[in-house]
């Protein structure tokens, strides 16, 4: 009787077959595998005797009737030391000959005999292949190269009552990873769990604790694939897509590696070296955005600017060696290279390593990437010796002239030669835009012949009106050259959170018709399962304070500027970090510190260097004065910090953490010797951690900055099942909005109007700081010299700027602040829009570069810190409070388009001046005011029965507020107790808290002095 169930898997299992048969495929008979040997024999000794001929024939004349039985002995022996991915690509040794078990295809069709080698490969699927002779137990389909079986499948059909989860199960339980088909390395390098509408893949079996990867296309920027076109399968493209003959055989030769980690893990004997092995198949968003890069490159050829957003934590890193390894190899359809060489910008040192090692296993052989690590020498020679994959962070690009000028003193001859080169640019998120003069160095070096034709076909094609002499405005139209994109060029960028240039730079158009050319979007990630929802547990914390006068007048304030002083009185109170330090410490320690099998780590994000420098040293005190010795901190900040509260005194981010160096605290912090980072604005973005649970932010996250910082936590780890954010200064709400954009498609706004540059351009003009004849006695000098101008030349340039230095300090506070907005609109929009529209406009650029260093010149309003006012107040009360946790849905609402540079909204706005009391109201009730009337008034009381004690009214009257400060000190615990009744709550904290008692000790002591000191002088009066 035949089963129903089995049938109609049966018929999905024909199928597969049918549809690869159709493409490249050969039928597979199961009497054929060897389940000891975990092979084909007959197709590996076909292959060989195939396409290595004579050396067969050597082993033939050898062994005689035993040399099929040597040549498979030998090949098990190699499959077990060094694995199939390693023998296919390179062969297996056997009686002193290699003989190669794969041929993949060339780059190019230049070469016959590897065209005819490639076609003389057999693929094979065969079903239902008995693995385990003692059970008869086999597995549904298995593909195989040449006898070497690679990728295994259990296919489920819903109509049968079964379906993905089930094939995953079978795998999980039913499999013994031990058997040779199933072994790690050894044999098959994937296996998939398909059912007609998901699939899922792994690359190593390891029982229950198998990780599996959705492998999915996606539906609706989710999860999931789209309904069959046809009627046919949701998971159809897995056989007439990526699994085909060629797409196999590509995967095999240029996207199959294996990753190698090694970190040092303490013991109780000592410290040891571990070592992981993860063998890494391409994920389907990463298959189909490179192999579609690709593609049009090929197409297209250079010139052009592709956008490829694909969410945090989705393995961007393996996306960039990749796309590298195949734009450095690719042919156009006439076998001419599309690109010369192949450079990546990136600051990430993970980045730099990955890409060595996952290319050089594709190559094997040394010169194909080179890493500039030590000096622009170093890059000047590799863009000279045309290495075929460079990689360098974009800050060297300018100093390339130097570098070569350089490099003759030594007498060594370097000549860069763009003429007819073509570049690939890659660029990872740290450089997620290729705006800024930096970058535009870049497009100068690597097209410097093109924009030395474009130069001088415009000297020749228009009148000069520049004002400029022929040798400044020659150096000037370089300039303005090199800001458009360049024809030699390609850029591919790789971000998650792309901002509003970004899109409109790297606009190659993808499938919606608009950029990015490819998405992965973060509510897919995460649906998926590839990355945490980092808002699933998100608590707010509010510090409802209350700030009082400390001064008997009340002084007018610039409003604005006194809230940020105010800020950042309370930010660095010692009581505010004190009662935050706590909460951070008590809930890691009660909450984090278990989670992920005791491995959770956590992040403290600051809002400035001096905050981080607090946070270290109140934690540290903190945790000492607890006894705590389960919790240590590692703190991370740029350059040296001075304390201005402590004379002279210097903190770097070395000597806070007790001599590890910059480089090493990644590595230190990923110990278990340490589980809380302190940052400050360093490792917010392009940081890996997955052990790190939980973060305590305290600063202010707009934007794109709060997505790349929480997207910190979201990488997946072991028994990492959720995270958590205590925030104790951002809303909800904001968090969304900033969220919002990049949990899709990211869309933008209008494109500023290219006639609003000349707008602003007229009215700066208009204004009495600006003089267009110094611009031209400016600009002259600036680009007279090739941009490096002679000391004497340096000090004519400062003088000129101090010109419009002096008649911008007469003019009005607002019109100084309308004037200095415009500046900054003209400087942004110029450099944003010259990208996308040839201006050719000499007067736009001479503005431009006269702009950006007036700007430098212009005396800022205030110096300093700001507004200091903590002279003027103090705390009066200070409460932290939970007001809010649980998910932020990022499912709800619309997400808002994302803005460009425009002038609208640049204008500084009116600063008024208010009662510095009022202002200390409108804060009350910006962060609430739910304290009950008697915290306040308890502390009243006690002020208002101070001031009758004639003790200190004498005291107050003959001594200074130092001396002061004893006699009321003493005095305080009997005022305080006189009032215990009715405020018992805020009596015990005051009692028990040394802290707080001290706060308001302080407080209290100059209210109390200064109205007793008033109150005489006035009766003098």
């Amino acid at each position: 009787m035949i089963n129903p169930s089995k049938h109609i898997e049966a018929r999905f299992e024909d199928a597969i077959e049918i549809g690869l048969l159709a493409r490249g495929y050969e039928k597979g008979n199961p009497s054929n595998y060897d389940a000891d040997r975990g092979l084909f024999p007959e197709d590996v000794v076909a292959h060989v005797k195939t396409s290595q001929s004579k050396k067969w024939q050597s082993l033939a004349e050898l062994q005689g009737d035993a040399a099929e039985a040597t040549l498979i002995d030998a090949l098990v022996k190699e499959l077990a030391s060094k694995g199939t991915l390693h023998v296919l690509r390179h062969g297996f040794k056997c009686f002193g000959k290699t003989y190669q078990m794969a041929a993949f295809k060339p780059a190019s069709g230049m070469n016959p005999e590897a065209v005819i080698a490639y076609e003389q490969n057999i693929l094979r699927i065969t079903r239902q292949v008995p693995f385990n002779p003692a059970t008869n137990e086999t597995v549904d389909v298995v593909l195989s190269l040449n006898g070497l079986p690679v990728v295994t499948a259990e296919l489920k059909n819903p109509m049968s009552g079964q379906n993905v989860e089930n094939a995953k199960h079978q795998y999980a339980n039913d499999r013994d990873p031990r058997t040779p088909l199933f072994r790690f390395k050894e044999r098959a390098l994937v296996h998939f769990a398909v059912d007609t509408d998901l699939a899922f893949m792994t690359t190593k079996l390891d029982g229950r604790s198998t990780s599996w990867l959705p492998f999915n296309r996606g539906y609706l920027n989710g999860a999931g694939n789209p309904p069959g076109e046809a009627g046919n399968y949701r998971t159809a493209y897995l056989w007439e897509d990526v699994l085909t003959r060629d797409s196999l055989m590509d995967i095999l030769a240029r996207y199959i590696h294996l990753q190698i980690e090694e970190r040092q893990v303490r013991t109780p004997s000592g410290i040891r070296l571990v070592r992981k092995e993860t063998m890494i198949f391409p994920r389907y968003h990463q298959l189909t955005a490179v192999r579609k890069l690709v593609a049009d490159a090929q197409l297209k050829g250079s010139g052009h600017n592709y956008l490829v957003q694909h969410s945090a934590g989705s393995g961007k890193s393996n996306s960039i060696a990749w796309v590298a390894h195949h734009l450095a190899g690719l042919h156009d359809s006439s076998d001419d290279k599309v690109f010369d060489t192949v450079v990546v910008v990136t600051d990430r040192l993970v980045l730099d390593q990955q890409l060595q090692d996952t290319i050089y296993q594709f190559e094997h052989k040394k010169g194909v990437v080179e890493k500039i690590d030590e000096n622009t020498q170093q890059l000047a020679k590799a863009l000279a010796e045309r290495v075929p994959i460079i990689i360098s962070t974009v800050q060297k690009f300018p100093f390339i002239s130097q570098a070569i000028n350089t490099l003759a003193k030594k007498g060594d001859t370097v000549a860069i030669d763009t003429a007819g080169r073509r570049f690939a640019i890659i660029v990872d998120e740290a450089h997620s835009s290729a705006a800024g003069e930096t970058a535009q160095e870049l497009r100068r070096i690597l097209n410097k012949d093109g924009i030395e034709a474009a130069v001088a076909a415009q000297i020749l094609d228009e009148e000069d009106d520049s004002g400029l002499s022929a040798e400044a405005r020659e150096n000037m139209l370089r300039e303005m050259a090199k800001r458009p994109r360049q024809p030699n060029m390609s850029y591919f960028a790789f971000t998650a959170t792309p901002k509003f240039k970004t899109k409109v730079l790297f606009d190659e158009p993808g499938e919606n018709g608009k950029s990015p050319f490819h998405l992965y979007s973060m509510r897919q990630a995460i649906q998926e399962g590839f990355i945490m929802d980092v808002l699933a547990n998100y608590t707010t914390y509010k510090a409802y304070f209350g700030l009082v006068k400390a001064v008997a007048e009340d002084p007018a304030v610039p409003e604005r500027e006194a809230a940020r002083a105010l800020a950042r009185f309370l930010a660095f109170h010692p009581h505010n970090l004190r009662q935050k330090v706590e909460v951070i410490v008590e809930h890691f320690r009660t909450f984090t510190k278990h989670k992920i099998g005791g491995r959770a780590k956590a992040m403290v994000v600051t809002g400035s260097r001096l905050h981080a420098v607090r946070y270290k040293q109140e934690m540290d005190k903190y945790i000492r004065e607890k006894g705590y010795i389960d919790v240590k901190t590692l703190v991370a900040f740029s350059g040296e910090v001075i304390d201005p509260d402590i004379a002279d005194k210097k903190y770097t981010e070395v000597s806070m953490n007790g001599g590890i160096r910059e480089s090493e605290l990644p590595e230190k912090f990923a110990t278990e010797e340490y589980q809380v980072l302190i940052v400050a604005e360093k490792y917010q973005t392009g940081f890996d951690q997955p052990l790190l649970h939980t973060m305590y932010v305290d600063k202010r996250l707009d934007g794109v900055q709060a997505v790349q910082t929480l997207s910190r936590l979201n990488r997946r780890a072991p028994g990492k099942d959720e995270t958590f954010v205590l925030d104790f200064v951002n809303e909800r709400e904001d968090i969304l909005k900033a969220f919002k954009p990049y949990y899709g498609d990211t869309d933008i706004g209008e494109i500023p109007d290219v006639h609003q540059l000349y707008a602003i351009q007229h009215e700066l003009e208009a204004t009495p700081v600006i003089r267009k004849e110094e611009i031209t006695t400016f600009c002259e000098i600036w680009f007279r010299n090739r941009r490096e101008p002679t000391a004497g030349e340096h000090k004519q340039l400062n003088g000129i700027l101090d010109l419009a230095v002096e008649r911008f300090k007469a003019i009005s506070e607002e019109d100084k602040d309308e004037f200095k907005s415009k500046l900054v609109s003209f400087r942004n929009l110029y450099a944003f829009l010259a990208q996308v529209i040839p201006y050719k406009d000499s007067d736009l650029e001479k503005l431009y570069t006269y702009a950006r260093f007036l700007l430098l010149k212009l005396p800022r309003r205030s110096s300093g810190l700001g507004y200091e006012i903590e002279d003027e107040v103090a705390l009066r009360f200070y409460r932290l409070q939970k007001i809010s946790e649980g998910s932020i849905d990022l499912a709800q609402g619309e997400a808002e388009p994302l803005k460009g540079p425009t002038q609208v909204g640049t204008r500084r706005a009116d600063d008024q001046e208010v009662p510095l009391s009022q202002l200390v109201d409108k804060l009350n009730d910006r962060f609430g005011t739910d304290f009950k009337q008697a915290d306040q008034l308890f502390f009243d009381q006690v002020a208002e029965a101070a001031i009758e004690n004639e003790t200190l009214k004498t005291a107050a009257s003959v001594n200074t507020l130092d001396n002061f400060r004893h006699v009321f000190d003493r005095m305080l615990e009997g005022l305080f107790i006189d009032r215990m009744e009715g405020n018992e709550e805020i009596f015990d904290r005051i009692m028990n808290d040394a802290q707080f008692r001290h706060l308001a000790s302080a407080h209290l002591v100059r209210e109390v002095y200064e109205r007793l000191r008033t109150g005489k002088n006035n009766a003098e009066g």
